[in-house]
């Protein structure tokens, strides 16, 4: 078993950085020997919007976008926004079966779980209903987007749960640094442990720091905050794989220091030619002393590149 609450509670207090990085980059070592680091390459596209009328072809612009990303290399896509005030939930079914008939292989992830309890509730649905309608009609996991939740923790861990019982895999997300406290910081990974033993449905955990409200970097979580709270997660959530330390929302050099302090998985990054390079991660993760490896978005299938 991971360190008890209190013993995360001291840890956060503690001024041993590199003690607690060690303790971390230990657990990531007993949970992946092989010493390689993994990534995904996926593509986000914007859904079309339904209070535009979501034309056929709007639709088919939305198509030819992924087929764009899939010739390029990516192996899933995230479909962001579209969902609109009018959407229901047969025209989100419609989009899912018309990009998995075009394309049976590929991975499509979509709405957090806080569109989630918010699609049901104006779909009039349960949360089991809702998601197992949009799994059937392709969905294959839940996005864990870079925005913080607007739903409660009760709703967060309800919607991880049932997407578990229906036999999907998730990805639990914490966003922290935005005046939360500590102890709601652990009770978080508390929850998130607890759950784990439950179902086994986390296929990965991504801590991520809260962009400062007032925009200046300056007043952004500082990365020692940002280190130490990888750590303590991944020390703590020892019965959770894989821990995510995203290369966009960190940056590159946080990411190298961060695979030292207990990270295994870079996150994502797009295709060839769109936003950051693939061969500057994998160069960061070389440089850190692990071999960079592409996995699919289940975690589940490695591709040697």
């Amino acid at each position: 078993m991971g360190i008890s609450r209190q013993q995360a509670l001291d840890c956060f207090h503690s001024d041993d950085l590199i003690g607690i990085g060690m303790e971390a980059d230990a657990v990531r070592h007993r949970l992946h020997a092989e010493g390689v680091v993994s990534y995904a390459v996926e593509c986000a596209v914007s859904m079309p919007c339904v209070e535009d009328g979501a034309s056929e072809a709007s639709q088919q612009s939305l198509y030819d976008e992924i087929r764009q990303m899939v010739d390029l290399g990516s192996t899933s896509v995230l479909l962001v926004g579209g969902r609109g005030s009018n959407c229901r939930i047969e025209w989100f079914e419609g989009i899912l079966r018309g990009i998995r008939q075009r394309f049976p292989l590929l991975w499509i992830e979509g709405m957090s779980p806080a569109e989630i309890v918010v699609f049901a509730a104006e779909s009039r649905l349960n949360l089991r209903e809702t998601i197992s309608r949009l799994h059937d009609a392709g969905l294959d996991s839940i996005a864990s987007n870079g925005t913080p939740s607007t739903c409660s923790m009760a709703e967060l861990l309800a919607v991880h749960r049932t997407a578990h019982g229906l036999g999907m895999r998730t990805t639990a997300t914490m966003h922290f640094g935005a005046g939360e406290t500590i102890e709601q910081r652990v009770d978080l990974l508390a929850a998130v442990r607890q759950l784990q033993e439950d179902t086994g449905g986390f296929a990965a955990f991504i801590p991520l720091a809260a962009e400062a409200l007032s925009g200046r970097e300056l007043d952004s979580v500082t990365a020692v905050e940002q280190l130490k709270t990888l750590a303590i997660a991944r020390i703590f959530l020892d019965n959770i794989e894989n821990i995510q330390w995203n290369a966009a929302s960190q940056g590159l050099k946080v990411l190298q220091t961060g695979l030292r302090f207990g990270a295994n998985d870079a996150g994502s990054v797009a295709p060839k030619g769109i936003g950051a390079s693939e061969e500057d991660l994998r160069r960061i993760i070389r440089d850190a002393g692990f071999q960079p490896v592409q996995r699919d978005a289940s975690y589940r299938t490695m591709f040697l590149n």
